[in-house]
Protein backbone atom coordinates (compact mmCIF):
# COMPACT_ATOMS: atom_id res chain seq x y z
CA UNK A 1 0.00 0.00 0.00
CA UNK A 2 1.25 3.45 -0.87
CA UNK A 3 1.93 6.00 1.66
CA UNK A 4 -0.50 8.56 1.52
CA UNK A 5 -1.34 12.44 2.41
CA UNK A 6 -4.64 14.15 1.93
CA UNK A 7 -4.54 17.93 1.52
CA UNK A 8 -8.40 19.14 1.99
CA UNK A 9 -8.04 23.15 0.83
CA UNK A 10 -10.43 25.67 1.09
CA UNK A 11 -12.98 22.74 2.29
CA UNK A 12 -15.92 24.75 3.28
CA UNK A 13 -18.27 22.61 5.56
CA UNK A 14 -16.99 21.64 9.03
CA UNK A 15 -19.13 17.60 8.25
CA UNK A 16 -17.00 16.54 4.80
CA UNK A 17 -13.56 17.61 7.29
CA UNK A 18 -14.92 15.35 9.63
CA UNK A 19 -15.82 12.82 7.19
CA UNK A 20 -12.75 13.11 5.67
CA UNK A 21 -10.67 12.70 8.98
CA UNK A 22 -12.40 9.64 8.94
CA UNK A 23 -12.51 8.01 5.43
CA UNK A 24 -8.64 8.82 6.24
CA UNK A 25 -8.44 7.16 9.44
CA UNK A 26 -9.87 3.69 7.36
CA UNK A 27 -7.53 3.90 4.86
CA UNK A 28 -4.36 4.48 7.04
CA UNK A 29 -3.67 7.83 5.52
CA UNK A 30 -0.39 8.77 7.07
CA UNK A 31 -1.47 12.79 7.20
CA UNK A 32 -3.98 15.06 6.75
CA UNK A 33 -3.51 18.71 5.72
CA UNK A 34 -6.10 21.17 5.94
CA UNK A 35 -5.18 23.95 4.18
CA UNK A 36 -7.01 27.10 3.61
CA UNK A 37 -10.11 28.26 4.88
CA UNK A 38 -10.51 24.46 5.42
CA UNK A 39 -11.76 24.30 9.49
CA UNK A 40 -9.57 22.21 11.63
CA UNK A 41 -9.98 20.79 15.13
CA UNK A 42 -8.44 22.06 18.22
CA UNK A 43 -4.51 22.55 17.79
CA UNK A 44 -1.86 22.60 20.32
CA UNK A 45 -1.31 26.33 20.88
CA UNK A 46 -3.83 26.77 18.72
CA UNK A 47 -4.20 31.10 17.76
CA UNK A 48 -7.96 30.96 17.41
CA UNK A 49 -10.21 32.48 19.89
CA UNK A 50 -11.59 29.42 22.34
CA UNK A 51 -14.76 29.93 21.18
CA UNK A 52 -14.54 29.39 17.15
CA UNK A 53 -11.78 26.41 18.13
CA UNK A 54 -13.91 24.15 20.23
CA UNK A 55 -17.21 24.75 18.04
CA UNK A 56 -15.29 23.97 14.96
CA UNK A 57 -14.03 20.98 16.99
CA UNK A 58 -17.12 19.84 18.32
CA UNK A 59 -19.11 20.28 14.38
CA UNK A 60 -15.59 18.16 13.23
CA UNK A 61 -15.94 15.69 15.47
CA UNK A 62 -20.07 15.04 14.47
CA UNK A 63 -18.95 13.07 11.50
CA UNK A 64 -14.98 12.24 12.85
CA UNK A 65 -16.35 10.64 15.69
CA UNK A 66 -13.07 10.52 17.07
CA UNK A 67 -10.54 9.82 14.07
CA UNK A 68 -9.71 13.26 14.08
CA UNK A 69 -7.52 12.56 17.52
CA UNK A 70 -6.13 9.25 15.67
CA UNK A 71 -5.54 10.99 12.37
CA UNK A 72 -2.26 13.08 12.67
CA UNK A 73 -3.19 16.64 10.94
CA UNK A 74 -1.64 19.92 10.55
CA UNK A 75 -3.36 23.07 9.47
CA UNK A 76 -1.05 25.41 7.04
CA UNK A 77 -2.57 28.86 5.24
CA UNK A 78 -1.25 27.22 1.69
CA UNK A 79 -0.36 24.24 1.07
CA UNK A 80 3.21 23.91 0.26
CA UNK A 81 3.07 21.70 -2.27
CA UNK A 82 6.67 22.29 -3.95
CA UNK A 83 7.94 21.07 -0.54
CA UNK A 84 5.97 17.64 -0.16
CA UNK A 85 7.38 16.38 -4.06
CA UNK A 86 10.56 17.50 -2.70
CA UNK A 87 10.07 14.79 -0.07
CA UNK A 88 9.79 12.53 -2.96
CA UNK A 89 5.49 12.46 -3.09
CA UNK A 90 3.76 12.86 -6.46
CA UNK A 91 1.30 15.36 -6.34
CA UNK A 92 -2.17 14.29 -7.65
CA UNK A 93 -5.09 16.42 -7.80
CA UNK A 94 -8.74 15.05 -7.74
CA UNK A 95 -10.74 17.23 -10.10
CA UNK A 96 -12.60 17.29 -13.49
CA UNK A 97 -10.13 19.23 -15.83
CA UNK A 98 -9.40 19.02 -19.62
CA UNK A 99 -6.08 17.02 -19.05
CA UNK A 100 -7.62 14.72 -16.03
CA UNK A 101 -7.18 10.56 -16.68
CA UNK A 102 -9.75 8.49 -15.54
CA UNK A 103 -9.06 7.10 -11.56
CA UNK A 104 -9.87 3.23 -13.00
CA UNK A 105 -6.42 4.22 -15.16
CA UNK A 106 -4.25 5.50 -12.68
CA UNK A 107 -1.59 3.64 -10.68
CA UNK A 108 -0.20 4.82 -7.49
CA UNK A 109 3.35 5.28 -6.73
CA UNK A 110 4.78 4.39 -3.68
CA UNK A 111 3.92 7.88 -1.71
CA UNK A 112 1.45 10.31 -2.90
CA UNK A 113 0.11 13.34 -1.88
CA UNK A 114 -4.01 13.81 -2.71
CA UNK A 115 -4.65 17.32 -3.11
CA UNK A 116 -8.71 17.95 -2.78
CA UNK A 117 -10.95 21.34 -3.78
CA UNK A 118 -13.39 23.39 -2.80
CA UNK A 119 -17.02 21.71 -2.79
CA UNK A 120 -18.41 23.65 -5.51
CA UNK A 121 -15.45 25.39 -7.39
CA UNK A 122 -13.10 22.89 -6.98
CA UNK A 123 -9.01 22.97 -7.21
CA UNK A 124 -7.37 26.79 -8.12
CA UNK A 125 -6.04 26.47 -11.84
CA UNK A 126 -2.98 27.41 -9.83
CA UNK A 127 -2.82 24.67 -7.97
CA UNK A 128 -3.93 22.47 -10.48
CA UNK A 129 -0.43 23.39 -12.53
CA UNK A 130 1.36 22.42 -9.64
CA UNK A 131 0.18 18.64 -9.63
CA UNK A 132 1.98 15.76 -11.52
CA UNK A 133 -1.49 14.05 -12.43
CA UNK A 134 -4.85 14.94 -12.07
CA UNK A 135 -7.34 11.91 -11.68
CA UNK A 136 -11.10 11.97 -11.92
CA UNK A 137 -14.11 9.85 -10.99
CA UNK A 138 -15.47 8.22 -13.82
CA UNK A 139 -19.46 9.37 -14.00
CA UNK A 140 -22.45 7.25 -14.66
CA UNK A 141 -25.64 10.02 -13.36
CA UNK A 142 -26.13 13.20 -14.46
CA UNK A 143 -24.80 15.41 -11.46
CA UNK A 144 -21.33 16.41 -12.36
CA UNK A 145 -19.57 15.04 -9.09
CA UNK A 146 -19.39 13.50 -5.88
CA UNK A 147 -19.68 14.93 -2.47
CA UNK A 148 -16.23 15.79 -1.90
CA UNK A 149 -16.11 13.37 1.14
CA UNK A 150 -17.75 10.73 -0.76
CA UNK A 151 -14.81 11.31 -3.65
CA UNK A 152 -12.68 11.19 -1.26
CA UNK A 153 -13.17 7.49 0.31
CA UNK A 154 -13.66 6.13 -3.79
CA UNK A 155 -10.65 7.99 -4.32
CA UNK A 156 -8.49 6.13 -1.19
CA UNK A 157 -10.19 2.86 -1.95
CA UNK A 158 -8.51 2.43 -5.43
CA UNK A 159 -5.51 4.29 -4.63
CA UNK A 160 -4.65 1.73 -1.37
CA UNK A 161 -5.59 -1.23 -3.84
Amino acid sequence: MPEIIVIAHNIRSTHNVGSIFRTCEGFGVNRLLLTGYTPYPLLKNDSRLPHISEKLTAQIHKTALGAETMVPFEYHEEPNLVAIARDGYEIVALEQAPTSISLRDYHAPQKLALLLGEEVHGITNELLKQCTTILEIPMVGTKESFNVSVATGIALYALSA
